[in-house]
């Protein structure tokens, strides 16, 4: 009796590290395409964001070339790294996620790694088809419509694979970050379709498109990134803490109350405008209810992190997704204030807007992505990271550029918004006080895209193996190094106090 009381628990935990790694290993193929293509789009992002930020206070900077001016690269910039890069690796991670969580097999072993493929070609076809002046001029929204055939194709994969690992799951609980998952996978294809009907239909023109385009604009953050992020942000901080979720119906009243509200609050950047009073009006409404939802998520992972703080010394996964969730905590409190319309009418068409949205897409959900990428690829490749110290480079680079870039351009933005409204400056005062600031973008950018090349060679090198295989995690700091330090620290404590 006791013999098998005590080998009953060793044969549970030995199937479960089978069926992780029979999952991972169902992954790969598909997960890689997806990691590994969101890695190029993002360096590719990279050098367009430095060339746009470079044209803003060096205006002749490779100006006579036609495809490379400023209109063109801007949009190029903004659809490499929200189609390449960010919804690359949403669709990578929420996919891992889903079949971790479910403990099923990935279905679609052929038509999935596919889809990376076409997606891929429509992302380049649209990069083209911008730089080469077919741009639709919608922001968020630039590529041609004949783009919508490939993304169509690899959303409906997605979604059907999404919802067979739902009903193949061996775990019958729904965990709070496979609602947002789903949520966020039937979300996005409505959202993309309505917007470019509502944005490219002839006879849909004026108020109604600039209405529309930004219902998109907000919502593809929103109610397709934000999901995602969040739904990483709940698996992986209590997975490296060891601790569950503070509270499982709080995280549900955060998602519905996002669910509900959110997509009210785009119209609230169209404050002045010449639409309907009440259209803007319900936009800073549904803003101001996202404090229901932001609360929720910032009570439940610090509770969750309570006490457990110092595995931010340790572990690369949480440092970045801890970042990530203070960036959405942050982005989204700020969201809702920024909406009221005497701010708008200081803030709006400045550089202020363009910190907002870095805060919430890069601070937030980029990070949160190099978090899950952190902990995911050693699972589906089998082996470690091969260098912590790279590691610390990617994160100081990305974290001090982008504090940099939010702080410089939201400061700069709030009085340049004064400025303008003060009709004794000349408007050429008010751009020759931007312009050092804009210089601070330019520097903040080479420092977040330092710390991207670094992390697509640490992914260079994890993909040819130099990390060797898997026996451990790669950490900033191993715990016997974090005792020796609490033990030096004590002994100096006490030679303190032997000297007082």
């Amino acid at each position: 009796m006791a013999s098998i009381a005590v080998s009953k628990p060793a044969a549970v935990d030995s199937q479960e590290l089978l069926t992780r790694v029979q999952t991972d290993r169902s992954c790969r193929q598909t997960v890689l395409i997806y990691y590994t293509s969101a890695v190029f789009w993002l360096l590719l992002g990279s050098v367009l964001a430095i060339l746009a930020s470079l044209k803003m206070h060096i205006p002749g900077f490779l100006a006579e070339w036609e495809w490379l001016t400023f209109g063109r690269v801007r949009p190029a910039h903004l659809n490499s790294m929200i189609y390449g890069w960010a919804v690359m690796a949403a669709i990578g991670t929420l996919l891992w996620l889903q079949a971790r969580m479910g403990r099923v097999r990935l279905p679609l072993p052929l038509l999935l790694p596919v889809s990376g493929i076409v997606w891929n070609v429509g992302v380049a076809y649209g990069m083209i088809a911008i730089l080469i002046g077919y741009s639709t001029s919608t922001e968020w929204l630039e590529f041609p419509v004949p783009v919508l055939g490939f993304f169509g194709f690899c959303l409906v994969l997605v979604i059907y694979a999404s919802l067979v690992m739902m009903m193949r799951r061996k775990v019958h609980h729904t965990y709070v970050s496979q609602w947002y998952i789903y949520g966020g996978v039937l979300w996005f294809p409505f959202l993309y379709v309505s917007a470019l009907i509502l944005t490219q239909a002839p006879h849909v023109n004026g108020t109604v498109r600039a209405i529309a385009n930004w219902w998109f604009a907000h919502n593809v953050l929103g109610l397709w990134l934000t999901p995602i992020g969040l739904a990483s942000a709940y698996y992986f901080i209590p997975k490296v803490t060891g601790r569950p979720v503070h509270s499982y119906h709080l995280s549900l009243l955060g998602f519905w109350t996002l669910a509900l509200f959110y997509n009210w609050a785009g119209t609230h950047h169209l404050v002045g405008g010449p639409i309907p009073a009440w259209v803007i009006t319900v936009g800073i409404v549904g803003s101001m209810m996202m404090f229901i939802p932001v609360t929720t998520v910032a009570i439940n992972h610090h509770m969750t992190m309570l006490g457990q703080f110092g595995h931010l010394k340790t572990s690369p996964t949480l440092r970045f997704v801890v970042f990530g969730a203070m960036s959405y905590t942050l982005v989204s409190f700020h969201g809702s204030l920024a909406a009221l319309r005497s701010f708008s009418e200081v803030a709006h068409f400045t550089h202020h807007t363009i910190a907002h949205s870095h805060l919430g897409v890069y601070c937030f959900f980029t990070m949160m992505m190099f978090g899950a990428m952190y902990y995911i690829f050693p699972r589906i490749l089998r082996r470690e990271w091969s260098s912590a110290p790279l590691i610390k480079v990617h994160f100081w680079t990305t974290a001090i550029g982008s504090i940099i870039y939010v702080v410089g351009l939201g400061w700069a933005g709030l009085v340049q918004g004064w400025m303008m409204n003060n009709p004794d400056i000349a408007f050429m005062d008010v751009v020759k006080y931007t312009i050092p600031w804009l210089e601070s973008r330019s520097v903040a950018g080479t420092l977040m895209s330092i710390g991207h090349v670094v992390f697509a060679i640490l992914v260079w090198r994890m993909l040819r193996g130099d990390g060797g295989e898997q026996q451990g995690p790669t950490l900033f700091t191993t715990a016997r190094s974090l005792r020796a330090q609490r033990e030096r620290k004590a002994r100096a404590r006490e030679r303190a106090k032997g000297v007082a």
